[in-house]
C-alpha cells in the first residue's frame, strides 16, 4: 500500500501502472455533472441519491441517508496535526511500543542487534520488517470466534523492507549485482508473516510468551500449497513445482483478512517488481502485471535455485526447466492456520491474481454462502467480490474449501449510483460474449484467474483510484473502500470525482441482496480527503483542523460501528503540506463526525489495526518510520531513541481507567 515514489533498494515499491484497456475510469461516469456539484453534494446529490434518499446540500450524514441521528460517541479531544517524531494520542490514552522489527518470537529467540548484524537465520526467528495488516486471535479461537482478551495470537504482515537498515552498512552490490547470498537470505526472511503468542501481564502489560508452541515465521521462502481452479495449470509449472501444485514463499503482504473458522488470510500486493526477465516478448500474465527487466532488490542476480526463481527469463525448452512462470505464483490470497505451526500455507487461486490490498468478509453465518471483497492496489485497477459455491457450516473440517470453489466478480460503477458485479467465469455466457467482443480468449478457468486483470478488462470493469482497504459496517452491512490517490488521472467521473487525485476518497455501497450474494448494488461517496478548501467530510461539510487528511488507506469497523481510517501520505504531503505526519482518525457514519485520534512519527505509514474482544486493547502498526533512512542518515529514531535505527512496530493503545478504547 505504498504511494507514488521512485525506489531503489529502499522506500516505495509501487507497481508501475499496466492497465492500458479502454475501460471507463470512474471519473468518466458523470459527464455533465460539474465537479463543484459532485463534491458539494457528497455524490448522492440529485441523480445519485443513495438508496433512493435525496441528500441535502448541508446537514449530517445520518439525516442524509435517512438514518436516525445518533449522539456523538467520539468523546475524546482531537489530536492536532504534528510532525513530531513520536506517537500522539488523545489525553487519557496510552500508546506503548510492542514487538518492533527484530523481536524474537520463536526458535532460539535470538536478540535483536541494533547494528544490523543479525544473521539470516536469526531474522527467520524474529518479527519481520515493515509491519502492516494484522489480526488478534483469542487463544480460545481455534475453530472460530473466541473471547479471551488476555491471551492470544497476534498475526502480523510484513510488507517489504528497507535494505539499507537491514544490514550493518546496507546491501553489498558490485556493478549493480548482489554478491553475498547471506544478505539476500536475510532480506527474504524479513518479508512475510509473524505469528506471535502474547499475554497480558498485570504488571508489565502485553508481552511475548517465551517458548511458545505457536510462535512462527512464514517468509518469502516458506513452502506453500496451491489450490483452486489454477492448481496444476501449465502456467504454474516451474523447475521447483513441475506439476504446478506447490510454491515457495509469500511476500509484499499488505492488508489481511480472517475466516469464520479461525484462520488468517494474508494478501500479496506489490510483488511484481521483485522479478525480472530479459525476454523481449512477454506473455500477458507477465506484461499485464508489470514485470520488467530489473528486480527491485536484485535477488535474481545471484546464482543458486533459491535466488534464480526471481529470474523469469526463458532458459529451458519447457516451463518445468526454468522459472518463467514463477511470477504467476504470486498475487494471491494465502491462508495460514495460526494455531498449527506445522500446517502448510495455502494460496487460493479462486480469489484471483492481482495486487491484493486485503480481503474483507460480508457478515457470515451458518448455512450462508461466503462473500468477500478485495481491491487491486494499483492506479486504474479494479474492485472484486468472491461468492462461494457452497455454504458455511461451523465446525466442519473442510471449510477452507469454500475459498476454492465459487465465482469471482469485478465491479462496474454506473453513473446513476447503481453498480453491477460482472462474473469472471468461463462458463458464463455474458463473460464469453464480452471476451469474444474484445478478441480475448482463455483456455480454462485457471487461465482466467491467472490473468484476472485481463479478464476484468474484457468485461468492462470500472478503473478506480488505487483500491485499498475495505470494511463492512457491522449493522447496516454497507461496504466501504478507500481509494488512496491517483495522480495519473486527467478527467473526473462519478466514483473518482477529481482529476489529478492527490488526496483520495472513500466510496461505499449497499448490496441489493441482503446476503451480499447478488450482482447489483447502490453506491455513493462517503468522504473526499484533502485540505480545508478541497474536501468533504461524512457530514457533507469541508474538513477542518480536527480532521483534514490525505491518502486514506487502512480501514476498519470496530464492534460499535465506528470507522477507523488510517493514512499513507508521502512526498510533499509529508514534508510541507498541511497534514503533518500520517495519522489515524475515527468516523461515526451515523452522525457524520470525524476526528483525528493518532499521529505517527516522522516518515511512517499508519496501518494495520485490530482489538481484543473486550475492546480494551487496540493494536495499531507503524510502518517504515524514517522512510529512506540509511545507517549514516537516520531520518527518524523512533521508537528506540537518539542514534538508534528506526524500526517498524506495533503500538498497544489503552485507555486510562481500564475502560473500552472508545
Amino acid at each position: 500500500m505504498r504511494t507514488d515514489k521512485d525506489t531503489a533498494l529502499s522506500g516505495d515499491g509501487d507497481e508501475i501502472p499496466s492497465n492500458h484497456s479502454n475501460n471507463p475510469h470512474i471519473d468518466d461516469l458523470i459527464q455533465g455533472i460539474g465537479r463543484r456539484q459532485v463534491i458539494a453534494g457528497g455524490m448522492a446529490m440529485g441523480m445519485l441519491a443513495f438508496l433512493g434518499v435525496t441528500v441535502p446540500r448541508t446537514g449530517n450524514a445520518g439525516e442524509a441517508r435517512g438514518l436516525l441521528k445518533r449522539p456523538s460517541r467520539l468523546a475524546f479531544e482531537a489530536v492536532a496535526v504534528t510532525r513530531a517524531d513520536t506517537i500522539s494520542v488523545p489525553e487519557g490514552y496510552q500508546a506503548k511500543t510492542f514487538i518492533p522489527w527484530g523481536t524474537p518470537i520463536c526458535g532460539s529467540y535470538p536478540a535483536y542487534r541494533e547494528d544490523g548484524s543479525n544473521t539470516a537465520q536469526e531474522q527467520a526467528e524474529q518479527t519481520g520488517m515493515h509491519h502492516d495488516g494484522m489480526h488478534y486471535f483469542p487463544i480460545d479461537a481455534r475453530n472460530g470466534k473466541g473471547h479471551n482478551s488476555e491471551h492470544g495470537l497476534l498475526v502480523v504482515n510484513h510488507e517489504y523492507i528497507d535494505a539499507p537498515l537491514l544490514h550493518p552498512n546496507g546491501p553489498t552490490l558490485v556493478d549493480g549485482k548482489r554478491t553475498i547470498p547471506e544478505e539476500v537470505r536475510k532480506e527474504i526472511n524479513a518479508h512475510g508473516v509473524s505469528v506471535v503468542e502474547i499475554r497480558r501481564s498485570p504488571r508489565n502489560g502485553w508481552e511475548v510468551v517465551g517458548d511458545s508452541k505457536f510462535g512462527r515465521r512464514i517468509t518469502a521462502a516458506t513452502p506453500m500449497e496451491i489450490r483452486g481452479p489454477a492448481r496444476g495449470h501449465a502456467l504454474l509449472r516451474t523447475r521447483y513445482s513441475r506439476d504446478g501444485s506447490a510454491t515457495r514463499g509469500t511476500q509484499n503482504n499488505c492488508s489481511n483478512g480472517f475466516t469464520p473458522w479461525g484462520t488468517y488470510l494474508t494478501c500479496e500486493e506489490n510483488w511484481a517488481n521483485y522479478f525480472a526477465t530479459q525476454d523481449s516478448e512477454l506473455p500477458r500474465e507477465l506484461q499485464r502485471y508489470g514485470i520488467g527487466k530489473t528486480g527491485r532488490f536484485g535477488w535474481n542476480t545471484l546464482e543458486g535455485d533459491e535466488f534464480q526463481r526471481f529470474d523469469a527469463t526463458r532458459k529451458a525448452e519447457t516451463a518445468s526447466g526454468d522459472y518463467r512462470n514463477e511470477p504467476n505464483h504470486f498475487g494471491w490470497i494465502v491462508e495460514i492456520d495460526p494455531f498449527d505451526p506445522q500446517s502448510v500455507p495455502v494460496k487460493h487461486t479462486a480469489l484471483g491474481r492481482f495486487a491484493h490490498e486485503g480481503v474483507i468478509f460480508a457478515p457470515t453465518g451458518p448455512g450462508k454462502r461466503l462473500v468477500c471483497y478485495s481491491g487491486d492496489d494499483s492506479r486504474n485497477e479494479y474492485i472484486y467480490k468472491y461468492v462461494s459455491r457452497d455454504k458455511f457450516r461451523p465446525g466442519r473440517p473442510d471449510n477452507s474449501r469454500l475459498l476454492d470453489e465459487g465465482t469471482l466478480y469485478v465491479a462496474r460503477f454506473n453513473a446513476d449510483g447503481t453498480g453491477d458485479w460482472l462474473p469472471l467465469d468461463i462458463q458464463d455466457a455474458t463473460f464469453q460474449a464480452a471476451c469474444a467482443a474484445k478478441g480475448i480468449g482463455f483456455a480454462d478457468q485457471g487461465e482466467v484467474l491467472i490473468n484476472t486483470r485481463t479478464a476484468a478488462d474484457a468485461v468492462g470493469a470500472t478503473k478506480m483510484d488505487r483500491p485499498e482497504w475495505g470494511a463492512v459496517h457491522p449493522r447496516s452491512g454497507e461496504v466501504y473502500f478507500t481509494l488512496t490517490n491517483n495522480t495519473n488521472r486527467t478527467e473526473a467521473d462519478a466514483a473518482n470525482p477529481r482529476p489529478d487525485n492527490a488526496y483520495g476518497h472513500i466510496i461505499r455501497w449497499r448490496e441489493e441482496s441482503p446476503e451480499h450474494t447478488g450482482t447489483r448494488f447502490n453506491w455513493d461517496l462517503f468522504l473526499l480527503a484533502g485540505p480545508e478548501g478541497d474536501s468533504r467530510g461524512p457530514d457533507n461539510q469541508p474538513l477542518g483542523a480536527d480532521n483534514i487528511l490525505a491518502s486514506p488507506d487502512g480501514l476498519w469497523f470496530d464492534p460499535q460501528g465506528l470507522l477507523w481510517i488510517q493514512t499513507d501520505m508521502s512526498g510533499s504531503q509529508h514534508s510541507d503540506g498541511p497534514f503533518g505526519n500520517n495519522q489515524m482518525l475515527v468516523a461515526n457514519p451515523d452522525s457524520g463526525e470525524l476526528k483525528r485520534f493518532l499521529v505517527g512519527p516522522v516518515g511512517c505509514e499508519v496501518t494495520g489495526i485490530t482489538a481484543t474482544p473486550d475492546f480494551r486493547t487496540l493494536f495499531v502498526n507503524i510502518q517504515h518510520p524514517g522512510e529512506g533512512s540509511t545507517p549514516d542518515n537516520l531520518l527518524s529514531t523512533w521508537p528506540d531513541g537518539p542514534g538508534k535505527r528506526p524500526r517498524s512496530s506495533t503500538v498497544v493503545i489503552t485507555r486510562e481507567g481500564w475502560r473500552r478504547v472508545l
